[in-house]
This record gives structure tokens, C-alpha cells and sequence, in this order.
């Protein structure tokens, strides 16, 4: 069975899009399997301007590792933010994206990370 953008077995059905910046978007997405189960894709997409392309990096993740990743990278972020950058504010790029009208939090975008 080949690609077919109508299956439904590559359909989000749940997304939450990041813009971060000019280059770089984040998209989270839930995805069905055949057996439906659920899986997550986290894809960064970075716009290259010398050919104006995109360049996609995937990450599947399983429910079976769902709390082992989201407590190793609460762990990483933490160790950052608390041990090597104390003193930096975070809170800056929100504010400077909200501010300008850069950042983007799209809960209720519902495309696939393919879209793009």
C-alpha cells in the first residue's frame, strides 16, 4: 500500500504548532494508528532562504516512553535553567514574539507538519 494523503492513518487528530522566530516552526502532532493507538511526531521545520525549501526533522514518540521523555526533558531544561543559566530570563523571547507578533501558539492548528 503506498502514500496516500487521504489515509487516514497519516492524519492528525490532535496539533500544536510553535513558530520560534523566523526560521524554525515546531509542530506537535498526535497521530492514529491502524490499531488505533496513538503515537506523537515532533517535527522542526527550518526555512533554508538560500532556496527558499525546508528542511524536517522527526522525532516518533510511543506512549510506552511518554513519561520516561517528558521527565528526562523537564530534567535537561530544569538542569539549564536552574544550574547553568540562572540568571537568564526566559520569559524574554515570549514577550519580545508576543510584542511583535512573531510568536505563535496555534492550539487549534490542525495541520500535520506537512503543510508547509
Amino acid at each position: 500500500m503506498g502514500f496516500d494523503k487521504k489515509d487516514r492513518r497519516f492524519e492528525s487528530v490532535f496539533s500544536r504548532k510553535v513558530k520560534a522566530g523566523k526560521r524554525r516552526t515546531y509542530f506537535f502532532d498526535v497521530r492514529q494508528t491502524r490499531g488505533n493507538d496513538y503515537y506523537v511526531t515532533i517535527t522542526e521545520s527550518t526555512r533554508r532562504f538560500e532556496d527558499d525549501s525546508y528542511s524536517r526533522h522527526k522525532i516518533f514518540l510511543y506512549k510506552e516512553d511518554f513519561n520516561r521523555f517528558v521527565e528526562s526533558l523537564n530534567d535537561v531544561v530544569d538542569h539549564v535553567k536552574t544550574e547553568l543559566l540562572p540568571d537568564y530570563d526566559y520569559e524574554e523571547y515570549s514577550r519580545r514574539y508576543e510584542d511583535d507578533g512573531e510568536w505563535e501558539f496555534d492550539q487549534n492548528d490542525n495541520s500535520d507538519g506537512e503543510g508547509w
